[in-house]
């Protein structure tokens, strides 16, 4: 029998909750594109309920321990002293989501010998060291595309956000005051800018497609070009780089995973060559960007907004630069979390671990190493050091 450690965020400082602003789900049955969604053997939890969080357990403890499984569920997860750590050490699988991520270092992988899976509970598995997965043979999986348009959708409103300065103008009707010209003194509309996005994946696509209504001149760079059709039917501009892109950008999106070809990609050089007055939206993986660049690049004017969700590490010490530059609109890591996407990535979990227990194949677009090599959809989206 196997020992699951779960790594999950805090509860609501409340309490877990006992309703929800909503009753129930959008049925849905495929994502765009044809894929369809998570098909586990059964699921042991309410739809739209809270279950990223330690009490939620991704709904899995009935399911694990009617097989004989031990699943252990924590939120303490960073230092030598940590439950994740004591527990790692025979643990057989590990689950972590990118919001709170549970970093499986090189050095953690190999003093758990025991260890055979690592699951992220969402997608972007840049919290565990790929290089040695591959190494000690570690097979890691996703949810592939359970919160991708969750993201793009927060992508969409940061970017109505900083442009039309919405944050600042709520913070005046909460501060009790009515002062119109502070409201609109940065404030513009979308309409006819150019906005472009470092990535055109799943979530890259999804933000192009909901920007198209917008009416704006839309652009965007990756290393795999997108179909023709799909450049015409959206009018897309393709640029080799993003070195190519970001100067003829009003707002830029990065929606790339994190890996050394992406890694500090935008640092002093390339805000430098970025629009004086450009905007900055980051639900990627915060290392994409140079933290203290952007503290500088929005000091400077030379953007005019930065808004994201990804950190580094999470969570954020209360002394994050990021916390406390100007003309930001950062949230905590929330934008792949909604109810909505934790019914999708709860049941994307179970259906991995179904396979892995069953002895039969995981989905190929699940995948992201398998058997000693990036595989399925790894070796689509990311690259190693090997």
């Amino acid at each position: 029998m196997a020992k699951i450690l779960c790594v999950l965020y805090a509860d609501p400082e409340g309490g877990y909750p006992d309703t929800y602003a909503r009753d129930g789900l959008p049925h849905l049955d495929h994502y765009p594109g044809g894929q369809t969604l998570p098909t586990p053997g059964g699921v042991d939890f309410t739809p739209g309920a809270l279950l990223g969080s330690v009490s939620g357990e991704l709904g899995l403890r009935g399911f694990l321990e009617a097989q004989g499984h031990t699943l252990v569920v924590t939120s303490d997860k960073d230092g030598p002293d940590s439950v994740f750590e004591r527990e790692l050490a025979d643990a057989d699988v590990v689950i972590s989501q990118p919001f709170w991520p549970a970093y499986l270092t090189a050095e953690r992988i190999a003093r758990a010998p025991k260890l055979k899976l690592a699951v992220t509970a969402g997608i972007g598995s840049d919290h565990v060291d790929l290089d040695a997965a591959i190494q000690y043979g570690v097979t890691v999986a996703e949810v592939t595309y359970c919160n991708s348009i969750s993201v793009s959708e927060h992508v969409v409103m940061m970017i109505l956000s900083l442009v039309r300065n919405y944050l600042p103008s709520h913070r005046i009707v909460l501060d009790g005051g009515w002062n119109i010209a502070d409201a609109v003194s940065r404030s513009y509309d979308l309409e006819g800018m150019h906005v472009g996005t470092v990535a055109a994946g799943r979530i890259g696509l999804a933000v192009l497609r909901r920007l198209a209504p917008f009416d704006v001149h839309l652009h965007y760079t990756d290393r795999h070009r997108l179909p023709r059709e799909v450049e015409e039917e959206l009018n897309l501009t393709f640029h080799e780089s993003a070195e190519d892109m970001v100067p003829v950008c009003d707002v830029v999106t990065v929606n790339a995973p994190l890996h050394p070809e992406t890694e500090g990609l935008f640092g002093d050089r390339l805000l430098s060559t970025m629009k004086r007055g450009a905007y900055l939206i980051n639900t990627a993986r915060a290392r994409i960007c140079d933290e203290d660049a952007i503290v500088r690049a929005l000091e400077s004017g030379r953007l005019a907004g930065y808004a994201g969700d990804v950190w580094f590490p999470q969570p954020a010490p209360p002394d994050h630069p990021w916390r406390s530059m100007p003309h930001h609109g950062m949230t905590p890591h929330i934008s792949g979390s909604s109810l909505s996407a934790q019914t999708r990535y709860a049941a994307g979990t179970r259906e991995i671990l179904e396979s892995w227990f069953g002895g039969t194949d995981i989905r190929d677009e699940y995948l992201i190493v398998d058997g000693g090599k990036l595989a399925g959809a790894g070796a689509h989206a990311y690259s190693t050091n090997t």
